[in-house]
């Protein structure tokens, strides 16, 4: 089987050679023209009312030259416009061919794969080739070191090492195995080490790649509210000028000397709006782009710019904010006890202890003490922990060593906790972590302290997160107590706790109506009610079928936390659309200096003053801002592409910073780029 490179190191690669790429630039370049149709390009009010300039001004041109009258400065306007129009529809053609790259990238590395069909599950020898396309939900595939996994499944059996870069674009292998939060696995990727037998899941056409490839190909999406008002906006700015170029004709023309339709041409379009419209629609694109590069799919545009507008975040504790599971923290001796004569007790008693629990027991003796758990010995009898009772430990001939709930092993040995230690004990469950006793023939020797342990970094980001004024709040299914403890140390703004997903539903209905827009991120069935009412509900791949079907975004890592990119992500799309609106709009201002002293100069010799260009002619005048008016498009393009960097701040800050960058930038482009294209028509004898 020809395995293709990891869509997730191609995106990399499409992203660094996006404007060096001959095959995606020659591809946008076709799809630009074809995007030239007026019935497909009327949805762009301004660069509609651009490509109507552009063939008026054609006409004029081709009957200047029938009538021999002189025509090359009208057909420069002309051909300049038709630039215009081409650079703002190849802008758009650029993003969504990005898209398409990243769909033909998905399609290699799903491949034709082969499959190891079981004709029975308690039997990996007996198995017959099928290609992926023919598997069906429930049957069970064999996957192999070096064998692609088929298509979505959970895994039955075994456990193995997954290179997961074909949906995420991570190299490092992960560990994927039988029952828990880790056995789904996804069809593309490759088993590393080991084996699997999984159980397909998805019919052939809907697994996360196929669907992938649907999302990303065509970047075709509805546009949001933010977005259709700023197309009222820009229509509506086109609209004014049209009504203003109008009026300085009427009076043009009562002075006696009325400037030409080419002129008033290259005027109209220079005022409009053309730069933010010509990139409008490919910023839009680029923030469900970047969003696949982060491996999340959104099934919406509204959901990207919601994301931008959040302001309240609920996520799950255990598994966001904390450990899937609680984990040995501390060794608490009782009086009498040295720490070296509990932790040797705790490591024995927990070998019959399979839960993570009692694995982290084990792991903290490692890790602190350097004490490795030993083989059970012959003759030794391992007590396994139950459910019933609460308990686990070793019968050795030289002792009996047990661990488990406090009362339940008091209650076994009908023994009692020292005092000291069960003030320790209390203490413990104050704070609202978990105490395990630990024994030795009947004797207490201490205590295990079993906490949620907060992953690490995770206060840092709350408070990235309130700084971007979002309020965190975790949802948990622990008492007050507990959830206090684990909300004080996590530094999340609020937390829910006990909570059931009637409960969720009303917490995000109540902080709706209060006119705020709420994200979530949820895994579980009980979760779906909350993730379909929430303005941006984050499923993860792993989590149940009906999470990830309420959800309007799927995050292929499983990774809750990644909502907070999520959200900067939304922001830095609104961010780009503001910081590029900003510039769009001063950039007329400073138009305005070489288009209308050019043009009126000779009915108000007046306005002489204003050519503080000191441009050559009326001619060069009006071609130059023509030209920069196409040019600004292209060198643009990037940027919307790419998104303005987002960094954590208050709206006036973000004002205050579009208004001295790209403000200060829009008004100070035009005058340097004017003047510079004036001197080379006239260097070259062009104007």
């Amino acid at each position: 089987m020809d395995i293709m490179m990891p869509p997730g190191a191609a995106t990399r690669r499409l992203r660094a050679a996006a404007f060096t790429d001959r095959t995606l630039l020659a591809r946008a370049s076709l799809d630009a023209v074809r995007k030239l149709n007026p019935a497909r390009l009327v949805r762009n009010p301004v660069i509609f009312v651009t490509e109507v300039v552009a063939i008026l001004a054609t006409l004029l041109a081709a009957l200047a030259a029938g009538r021999g009258e002189a025509w090359s400065f009208q057909a420069g306007i002309a051909a300049w416009l038709w630039l215009t129009v081409l650079f703002a529809t190849f802008a758009e053609a650029l993003a969504e061919g990005r898209g398409r790259a990243q769909a033909e990238s998905l399609r290699q590395a799903r491949g034709d794969a082969r499959a190891k069909l079981l004709a029975r599950p308690d039997d990996r020898a007996l198995w017959q080739p099928r290609g992926a396309t023919e598997l069906k939900p429930g049957d069970l595939v064999l996957v192999e070191a070096g064998d692609i996994i088929p298509s979505d499944g959970e895994i039955v059996e075994g456990i193995a090492s997954v290179n997961e870069a074909a949906v995420t674009g991570e190299s490092a292998p992960v560990i994927r195995e039988a029952g828990g939060d880790r056995s789904a696995v996804t069809g593309g990727t490759l088993v590393v080490s080991d084996w699997l037998v999984v159980r397909i899941t998805a019919a052939p056409g809907s697994t996360f790649l196929d669907r992938m490839i649907t999302l990303v190909e065509g970047a075709a999406r509805q546009k949001t509210p933010n977005e259709i008002a700023l197309d009222i906006l820009l229509a509506g700015m086109t609209i004014i000028f049209l009504i203003t170029v109008a009026s300085l004709v009427g009076l043009a023309s009562w002075n006696g000397t009325p400037p030409s339709v080419p002129v008033l041409a290259a005027l109209l379009v220079t005022l409009i709006p053309t730069t933010i419209g010509g990139l409008l629609s490919a910023i839009g694109i680029a923030g469900m782009d970047r969003l696949v590069r982060f491996n999340v799919l959104a099934t919406s545009g509204r959901a990207v710019e919601a994301a931008g507008d959040v302001d309240v975040l609920l996520l799950d504790k255990t598994g966001t904010i904390t450990f899937g599971n609680r984990q040995a923290a501390a060794f608490v001796p009782a009086p009498g006890v040295t720490e070296r004569e509990l932790v040797e007790a705790a490591v024995l008693a927990s070998l019959g202890d399979e839960t993570p629990e009692g694995r982290s027991v084990l792991v903290l003796a490692r890790e602190r003490y350097r004490m490795a758990a030993p083989a059970v010995p012959a003759g030794a009898r391992v007590v396994p922990f139950t459910a019933q009772t609460r308990l686990s430990g070793l019968d050795l001939p030289g002792g009996q060593y047990r661990k488990g709930a406090v009362d339940s092993l008091a209650r076994s040995l009908d023994a009692t906790v020292p005092p000291a230690l069960a003030e320790a004990v209390d203490r413990i469950a104050r704070q609202g972590a978990t105490p395990l006793a630990v024994s030795k023939d009947g004797r207490v020797l201490g205590a295990i302290e079993l906490k949620d342990i907060v992953k690490p970094g995770i206060r840092d980001r709350f408070a990235e997160l309130r700084r971007m004024g979002i309020r965190s709040v975790m949802v948990t299914g622990d008492n007050r107590l507990t959830a206090a403890a684990i909300a004080a140390e996590a530094g999340v703004d609020d937390f829910l706790v006990e909570a059931t997903p009637e409960q969720k539903l009303g917490y995000i209905r109540t902080a709706q109506t209060e006119g705020r827009l709420v994200a979530m991120a949820g895994d579980g069935t009980n979760d779906a009610p909350a993730l379909a009412q929430a303005d941006v509900g984050l499923a993860m791949q792993t989590g149940t079928q009906a999470a990830r079907e309420a959800g309007n975004m799927v995050d292929l890592d499983s990774d809750p936390t990644k909502l907070i990119e999520v959200v900067e992500i939304g922001k830095q799309l609104l961010i780009t659309r503001g910081a590029l609106t900003t510039f769009s709009v001063a950039n007329d201002v400073a138009k305005y200096f070489a288009i209308l002293p050019a043009i009126f100069v000779a009915s108000y010799p007046e306005l002489g003053t204003l050519n503080v260009m000191r441009l050559t002619s009326p001619e060069s005048a009006i071609l130059s801002a023509v030209i920069f008016n196409a040019l600004i498009i292209v060198a643009l393009v990037p940027l919307a592409l790419r998104g303005v960097r987002y960094a954590p701040a208050g709206a006036a800050a973000l004002l205050r910073r579009n208004l001295l960058i790209y403000g200060l930038g829009g008004v100070v482009a035009p005058f340097i780029g004017i003047k510079f294209i004036d001197l080379l028509l006239n260097l070259f004898g062009m104007a």
